[in-house]
């Protein structure tokens, strides 16, 4: 027998408690997201197309668990199964970060690379449990309150959502990542979600006639909840769960040292005769290897045999600036952007800096080279290939003019790209075609040399091809660049295949335009025989299938989904090129997109909370609700409320409008920005501006939400179609921008688009007011 509306002296009871355990999920969300992202890297290739897969992943899977959520009507005892999934979101991310360590060479061969349709099914498989149950407890809550009779009960949960999700990332960026590992801090946020679990059971028992007597009974055992978390807090600290499971991510090797770090999970290990840095499932070093030392260092050191002052961004830790003072040098400056890469290095590796002429400094290299006011003979740069947008900003048109700026008259820069095995490939000659032509902007010389890697050599003098007569006449001694290794990779064919290589069309690469990176994520594509297969076929056909069922109001909150994930992932790429990429600062600019969401959606809830007719008394003077109603409808919205129908509809539009403007005005301030980033106080002006940009945009998506769920009628049907629309939106926007529309259309063209499809959303839902 369906129930009427709870009085409102009861309400504020399960609101307290619902938006309490809303709140507690959205920071296990993020929470679990950080760090699921940051094991996902680990044991996938951490370059942005895995990012990418990620997070998309992410959001259309709690967008699948909102659209299971309109389920949520037919339940008998609502709170029960949010006592579960409360439950079930406590203790699911541990398990995952399990499963991803030890089941990873299982499941695939170990110490390979895992193409595209297998990291979608595993990262499908992994995230599905906690991302379905977390995005059914948000339309969950939405029932639960509007069977109390809280019509502004969805607006309310989405602000509870977001606030979570604000100190869920505040405490890891600023605390909790300094401190804890992985499975340390996932327990700090089960330990909340069960106590608060244990909580609700206590305070809500019989507040519904649905719940029996038999389940009363249970809440003595809920109550001990609070008792079991702490006890698993303590077990899981004291186990070392985390030592375990990493010893079972790395069989066969000895691990010397673990530890996260802003910047990722680094882990020391000792394959025998070879010391292992490896940082998010990328080995960052390995010792002895001379290949990579003594190419980066003598191809270009051996150009200027009078050099004094060098510039190393990264390798330090590998050894190259200790093979570097084989040369005459007086200073070299070598800078890591972790300062746990630097921490280690001393503990593990001290021969490697410990000679007084290097100076170690951790900072971002781009800010470093944009402000120092030093000159170097030499700038080396140490990188692996551009794969995600932070590296890419070391291969620009830009970064190559500051380089420029800092050399001395006829200084000489060095990299490297790719791996070369006597085939260029397609994939390949883009991507070394556009970083020639791009350092042909800066530098009147520029040489490719044909080793394992291809390396650059770029300078306004003549750069002298025959490498071991130079090392030769320097009396350099090497164990491996001399003259017979020499001679077997520097041959003609090879030189000839470098010539072929930079007459492939290619474009510039620029900050803003940064199609180096989409080459590099093509070419590491390449290496795998599967190119586009039936899953990402699959993919799209269900993403077109449910845009073509949105009506107005969902495809509103479907193109802010969109834009909220799109331009944030823009200004955040935007911040690194104009002002590096300082973990701190960049975390602050994500939690003031958080904030501006909590604050747009709590003023659209304070602006829509007048009195509201209900479906039931719409239809029944009694004000109770009809025989045979769903009780979640009760507390839906109609198209009578305090706000009015058609003004929400306006609002809705002007919101639209307003993200649309917003898009638009993007790359404007960037150029802008571009401009005074060298200044004094560009950095600041710098973070000024983007956060303000940031958080207006936070404001804009949030506020659509509860205005939305204003016009949409249907109560918990209602809610889930929005919070499905917004799941949505939020997955095309993070799968396309980041791994698509600005690599290859670059960010001014992915603001565009983004404006579009806003504008777009804005016309239907003016059509769909005409006819209202």
């Amino acid at each position: 027998m369906a129930t009427g509306p709870v009085p409102a002296k009861h309400a504020a009871g399960p609101r307290t408690a619902v938006l309490s355990a809303i709140a507690a999920i959205g920071l296990a969300c993020v929470l679990t997201q950080l760090v699921l992202m940051r094991e996902m890297l680990s044991a996938f290739a951490g370059n942005e197309m895995v990012f990418g897969v990620v997070l998309g992943l992410w959001l259309l899977l709690t967008g699948l668990g909102t659209m299971l959520g309109r389920t949520a009507q037919k339940l008998s005892d609502p709170v029960r199964v949010l006592v579960i999934g409360q439950v079930l979101v406590a203790l699911a991310p541990m398990c995952q970060v399990f499963a991803l360590r030890s089941l990873r060479d299982f499941v695939f061969v170990r110490g390979s690379d895992v193409d595209l349709t297998g990291t979608i099914l595993c990262a499908a498989v992994v995230l599905a449990p906690f991302c379905l149950v977390a995005g059914y407890t948000l339309v969950l809550a939405c029932s639960i309150l509007a069977r109390a009779n809280d019509r502004a009960g969805t607006g309310r949960v989405y602000v509870a959502d977001s606030i979570g999700s604000i100190v869920g990332g505040v405490m890891f960026t600023f605390v909790l990542v300094h401190f804890l590992d992985h499975i340390a801090l996932l327990s700090v946020s089960a330990g909340l979600n069960l106590v608060l679990a244990g909580w609700i059971a206590l305070k809500h028992q019989g507040m519904f006639e649905t719940v029996k007597s038999h389940a009363r009974r249970r809440v003595g055992v809920l109550v001990l909840l609070p008792v079991v978390a702490l006890g698993l807090t303590s077990v899981f600290i004291l186990a070392q769960p985390d030592a375990l499971s990493t010893a079972m991510q790395f069989r066969g090797q000895k691990v010397l040292f673990r530890a996260n770090s802003p910047y990722g999970r680094l882990i020391v290990t000792d394959s025998g005769a070879q010391t292992n840095f490896i940082e998010n499932g990328v080995v960052v070093v390995y010792t002895p290897n001379i290949e990579q030392v003594e190419e980066a260092a003598h191809y270009a050191l051996c150009q200027r045999p009078d050099a004094r002052r060098v510039l190393l961004v990264s390798g330090g830790a590998a050894g190259i600036a200790r093979e570097i003072l084989k040369y005459n040098v007086a200073t070299i400056d070598c800078v890591e952007l972790d300062p746990l890469i630097v921490r280690v290095t001393r503990l593990f590796l001290p021969e490697n800096v410990s000679d007084e002429r290097i100076n170690m400094l951790t900072t971002d290299a781009r800010r470093f080279i944009r402000h120092t006011t030093n000159r170097y003979d030499f700038v080396v740069l140490a990188l692996p290939d551009p794969t995600t947008a932070q590296l890419n900003r070391f291969f620009t048109a830009e970064f190559f003019g500051e380089i420029k700026r800092v050399l001395t008259e006829g200084g000489v820069f060095a990299f490297s790209l790719g791996r070369y095995e006597n085939y260029i490939s397609p994939e390949l000659g883009k991507l070394l075609s556009s970083a020639y032509r791009t350092l042909r902007l800066s530098f009147e010389h520029v040489l490719l040399l044909p080793a394992g890697r291809v390396y650059f050599l770029a300078s306004d003098n003549q750069l002298e091809p025959d490498i071991a007569r130079q090392i030769e006449k320097l009396g350099v001694r090497t164990k491996l660049v001399n003259r017979n290794y020499l001679e077997a990779i520097f041959t003609s064919d090879r030189f000839a295949d470098m010539q072929r290589a930079v007459l492939h069309p290619a474009a510039i690469n620029s900050d803003f335009s940064p199609v180096i990176y989409y080459y590099a994520l093509r070419h590491w594509l390449s290496q795998f025989e599967s190119g586009i297969g039936p899953l990402q076929v699959l993919l799209v056909a269900i993403m077109l299938v449910y845009m073509a069922r949105l009506r107005s109001v969902t495809m509103v909150l479907f193109a802010s989904g969109f834009a909220g994930s799109a331009l944030e992932i823009v200004l955040l790429f935007a911040f690194q090129v104009l002002a590096g990429a300082v973990y701190q600062q960049v975390g602050m600019i994500v939690t003031l997109f958080m904030v501006g969401l909590a604050v747009g959606a709590g003023a659209a809830n304070r602006m829509c909370t007048g009195p509201v007719q209900d479906v039931g008394q719409a239809d029944n003077s009694s004000g109770m609700a009809p025989a045979g109603a769903d009780p979640a409808r009760v507390g839906g919205s109609s198209n009578i409320d305090g706000c009015g129908f058609r003004k929400n509809q306006h609002t809705l539009i002007v919101l639209a409008l307003a993200i649309c403007g917003l898009a638009l005005v993007m790359p404007i301030v960037f150029n802008g920005l571009a401009s005074v980033a060298r200044l004094a106080a560009g950095d600041l002006l710098v973070q000024c501006y983007i956060g303000l940009l940031i958080f207006l945009l936070g404001c804009l998506v949030g506020a659509q939400f509860p205005i939305a769920n204003r016009i949409e009628t249907g109560g918990t049907l209602a809610a889930s179609r929005l919070f499905t629309a917004d799941f949505m939106g939020a997955f095309l926007g993070a799968l396309l921008v980041s791994t698509l529309l600005i690599p290859l259309l670059g960010v001014a063209t992915s603001c565009i688009a983004t404006a579009v499809l806003n504008l777009l959303a804005a016309l239907v839902m003016w059509r769909a007011k005409m006819r209202s």
